[in-house]
């Protein structure tokens, strides 16, 4: 299947627009890492307390970050979270710089706490009460009059209580005369005397240690760069090393781009965006590769042509085949990004902005580089580099490829 049959497009003589579209992208995104918005790392690398928080409303984000200011929290960061299934939660971190799993917990607690604006005083929030909580409350309390047999029974009571909000109720209780479908009477009323309800209920919480943040991030830069050089080494192996630069600058571009609109929206940058730029290194180097191949072999057969006018031909060969394979690569991740949910959201809106620059920078930067060099070097009256031919094939002269 092709889209496009015997097309001729000069997307070399384009070079200049595509230069200037990459440098004003580049440099927007290197000017908001530098001087605006900073590299927006998420907790998995700066370290802090994450915690996700079901409302039973719809929740005021500007509302909950001013309650959070006044409780004395420092740069607490609030995100409105699952907006397309209407699941009422947000999430909220905080940073953290003490190491101690209690100071820890503590960000946890003060969250809790701040929220907490209609708590009554003297009683405990059912929301955001465990089951051995519960469970040593009934104990203390005795509703049923159990005697010897209440430990067994006030734990399978708080079990079901806390099930029953969390399983039934999605984690929020909207009053305590709920709990008469899963409670008995007597415990319900026990508990109106020392609980209370609020309108939000903890979900999840992450948290993750400043040391181990950084120790995360130094992996993740390694990672990167080692994708990088085995890329370098590999191309230079299999072609010559100017095709390894060039994919690997082609590559460079693509994560700088991929980054910088990561700063330029403030979206933090977590670990599963690192995998999903690793990901696109891959298949950036997969397309790169695919237009070279195709350069190596019309070498061998148009000996006597410029070696820009087999790089355009090479790249109108390989055209079909590359919007075929972009095209159905970025509508599934643009799927993704637009119902896969707020976890997979940096995930995908990264794969989405990497494949996009991704495809174009195999077309528009990497080809040309090879080209600029090649002029470079008969400028300065070198001969220029050809592409080795496979084993078995006739080689092909280097004075016999024109720059």
């Amino acid at each position: 299947m092709e889209f496009f049959r015997n097309t001729n497009i000069d997307f070399l003589g384009k070079k200049w627009y595509f230069l200037t579209f990459s440098l004003i992208f580049s440099v927007a995104g290197v000017l908001s890492m530098a001087f605006w918005h900073g590299i927006p790392l998420g907790v998995d690398f700066r370290g802090g307390t994450l915690v996700y928080v079901k409302y039973a409303h719809t929740p005021d984000v500007a509302a909950i970050h001013a309650e959070l200011d006044r409780a004395g929290l420092k740069n607490p960061r609030v995100q409105a979270y699952d907006q397309v299934h209407n699941s009422n939660e947000v999430l909220i971190s905080l940073d953290i710089q003490e190491t101690s799993e209690q100071a820890l917990d503590k960000g946890k607690i003060q969250i809790i706490q701040a929220l907490e604006s209609n708590a009554t005083p003297g009683k405990q929030d059912l929301n955001n009460s465990s089951s051995l909580n519960i469970q040593n409350y009934l104990l203390e309390k005795d509703p049923l009059h159990l005697g010897a047999d209440a430990g067994p029974r006030y734990t399978a009571i708080a079990q079901a209580i806390v099930d029953y909000r969390d399983k039934t109720k999605g984690g929020v209780l909207g009053s305590l005369g709920e709990l008469k479908s899963a409670a008995d009477p007597a415990v319900v009323a026990s508990l109106q005397d020392s609980y209370f309800v609020s309108d939000f209920g903890i979900r999840n919480v992450e948290i993750v240690g400043p040391q181990v943040g950084e120790q995360l991030r130094g992996q993740a830069i390694r990672a990167t760069l080692y994708s990088l050089a085995g890329m370098l080494i590999y191309l230079a192996l299999r072609f010559e090393w100017i095709y390894g630069v060039a994919a690997v600058l082609t590559v460079f571009h693509d994560t700088l781009i991929t980054v910088g609109a990561f700063s330029l929206l403030r979206w933090e940058i977590s670990l599963t965006v690192i995998a999903a730029i690793l990901t696109l290194i891959g298949y950036s180097n997969n397309d790169t590769i695919v237009v070279f191949d195709r350069i190596r072999e019309n070498i061998k057969l148009l000996r006597r042509d410029k070696l820009a006018d087999i790089v355009n031909k090479s790249i109108n060969q390989t055209l079909s085949r590359t919007i075929l394979t972009a095209g159905l690569t970025f509508l599934t991740v643009l799927a993704l990004f637009l119902f896969g949910g707020e976890v997979l959201r940096g995930f995908s809106l990264a794969l989405v902005i990497g494949i996009l620059i991704g495809t174009y920078s195999s077309i528009a930067i990497a080809a040309p580089i090879l080209v600029a060099y090649q002029e470079w070097r008969a400028g300065r009256g070198k001969p220029p580099i050809a592409m080795p031919v496979r084993s078995g094939s006739n080689p092909v002269p280097k004075e016999k490829v024109k720059v």
